[in-house]
């Protein structure tokens, strides 16, 4: 299909769904709200639906895990609301199942999240159970054994999984001996070593309010949310002394490939250069760039070079990821294993053409467009808004920051994309790491039968 075609109709459909989400997105509007115990949070307040949500995050997330018991944060967050308080794991998970109550943990990078959504007869009861979880969390023998058999059998399964090998040597290379190039989950070794006293001291160091954020949107008005929120983190301690801080982050100046024998039927392709901080005023222009280049699926260059035009991969695509200490830009392919070193090759082709000329006015014009059009479809649920606002928080931009989002997508110029092209595209950066057969396996397995001799 020809790409201007497709584009046009991954924009029109966008523009059609916003009939739907236009009203939604309009009524956004958002607000700080501080507890009569000085706790702060975001909130969008709707009472169209009785439904609640809150989302909540602590700064420091896995990549502080002691490197003797890496996936000590994941365990821990995975066990919460396995029993709390006077309620064991069955009568904990059985009320909220019988007042349809969600309540999540999880772990990330650089965060500790936790979200709630209830309905408002059911908050008053969903906040205690969110307490209880907080600060008396049970840990008893046989979920935390249950949990623990569910994590190694993941752990099992990513040792075999082509693209988490891909990543794990990849970051391996670009960050050597850094925390963001340890897996979050862990090892068998290290699982096995987790005690339950590990997870209580755990849960005891990692909340307190001096790195908490709040968002919360739906049915539920300031001085509710204000009484809310002392209820779950009121007697979380102010501090405990935890330092979040991580070395500096920074990927090699000079790249290298690397080959990771595998015998499939297809490779795996992962590439990793230097990336740009979401702080960084340019942060913008560079997402748009993405868009073009290989971000926006079937309307990127990547995808049209590769796929469309060639037909050598069933996926590509490329992603900005800024954490907290550093910033990665990483792109990846899949492809039939005799030709993953074409798709590589003009993959690297198209990235020095960008870093050489940057974008098309047109495609410009069509990444605007469509970025801006898409962003009211990100604001589809109640859990959704509290979830994007705690992003707002943690990035520091700003209560308005709904409303200008667009603006600040729209005020890309060109000359802006092509500046930014040449300063973050860097293909002699890049690092490459291919997970597949070797390069004659590859092409033998693809070579046509000689005829036998008569």
């Amino acid at each position: 299909m020809n790409m201007s075609i497709l584009r046009r109709g991954l924009i029109l459909s966008v523009c059609a769904a916003l009939s739907v989400a236009g009203p939604a997105f309009a009524a956004v509007k958002v607000q700080e709200v501080k507890s009569p115990g000085g706790i702060s949070a975001y909130l969008a307040e709707d009472h169209t639906t009785p439904v609640i949500a809150i989302t909540f995050g602590f700064r420091g997330g896995s990549a502080l895990d002691p490197a003797a018991k890496l996936g000590l944060s994941g365990f821990a967050t995975s066990t919460l609301d396995e029993g709390a308080g006077d309620l064991d794991s069955f009568a904990f998970q059985s009320e909220l199942q019988d007042r349809a109550i969600t309540i999540r943990f999880g772990d990330e990078t650089d965060m500790i999240r936790g979200n709630l959504v209830t309905t408002s007869p059911n908050a008053q009861r969903t906040y205690e159970l969110m307490r209880m979880a907080l600060l008396t969390p049970r840990f008893d023998a046989e979920p935390v054994e249950r949990i623990r058999r569910q994590i190694l059998v993941g752990i099992a399964a990513r040792e075999q999984n082509p693209g988490r090998i891909a990543r794990k040597t990849l970051m391996e290379a670009v960050l050597p001996g850094h925390p963001y190039a340890r897996e979050n989950d862990g090892t068998a070794q290290s699982l096995a070593a987790i005690t339950v006293e590990d997870l209580r001291a755990w849960r005891k160091l990692r909340f307190a309010k001096d790195r908490l954020l709040v968002s919360a949107a739906g049915d539920i008005t300031p001085a509710d949310l204000g009484k809310a929120m002392d209820l779950m983190f009121g007697e979380l301690p102010q501090t405990t002394g935890l330092d979040v801080t991580l070395p500096q982050a920074t990927a090699p100046a000079k790249g290298q490939t690397i080959r990771v024998e595998k015998d499939l039927p297809q490779s795996i392709v992962y590439i990793a250069q230097k990336g740009i901080m979401r702080r960084d005023p340019d942060w913008y222009i560079a997402s748009v760039n993405d868009y073009v280049f290989g971000s926006g699926s079937f309307a990127s260059r990547l995808m049209n070079e590769v796929r469309e035009k060639r037909g050598l991969a069933y996926s590509i695509s490329t992603s900005l990821q800024p954490y907290d200490a550093g910033a990665l830009m990483f792109g990846s392919v899949g492809t039939r294993a005799d030709q993953a070193d074409t798709s590589l090759s003009i993959m690297r082709d198209e990235w020095k053409k960008m870093a050489a000329a940057g974008p098309t006015q047109k495609e410009l014009d069509d990444a605007k467009q469509y970025l801006t059009g898409a962003w009211p479809l990100r604001f589809t649920s109640t859990g959704s808004i509290a979830d994007i606002l705690l992003a707002v928080q943690r990035d520091k931009l700003g209560l308005d920051y709904i409303d200008k989002r667009n603006s600040l997508i729209e005020a890309v110029t060109l000359a802006d994309a092509k500046r930014v092209a040449q300063k973050l595209y860097d293909p002699e950066g890049l690092t490459v790491v291919i997970v597949g057969p070797a390069p004659k396996a590859a092409g033998a397995a693809k070579a046509p039968a000689k005829p036998a001799k008569p």
